[in-house]
């Protein structure tokens, strides 16, 4: 039997909370022997600001302006995917 080897590995950016391909992006950082990977550079560099606040939270718990956006977003859907139909 195959396997397939075309399995994405995804992780979730600490600060934002967005899902991101590891092997897309080149803004990580480390911090206690673990590596975060980031959407951006700004998420980046709040993370490098204030570490402690953002690699223990679990998901669900975003901060900034795109994290509330996102929690206002989801609790106005109730969780469900956008639609165009």
């Amino acid at each position: 039997m195959k396997t397939s080897t075309n399995e994405t590995r995804v992780v979730t950016d600490p600060v934002c909370g967005m899902k991101i391909d590891p092997e897309k992006t080149d803004l990580t950082a480390s911090y206690e022997e673990c590596t975060y990977y980031f959407c951006a550079d700004a998420c980046r560099k709040a993370f490098e600001k204030n570490p402690g606040d953002y690699s223990g939270r679990g998901p669900g718990k975003r901060k900034g302006m795109w994290g509330r956006y996102l929690d206002r977003l989801q609790k106005s859907t109730g969780g469900k995917a956008m639609q165009c139909h």
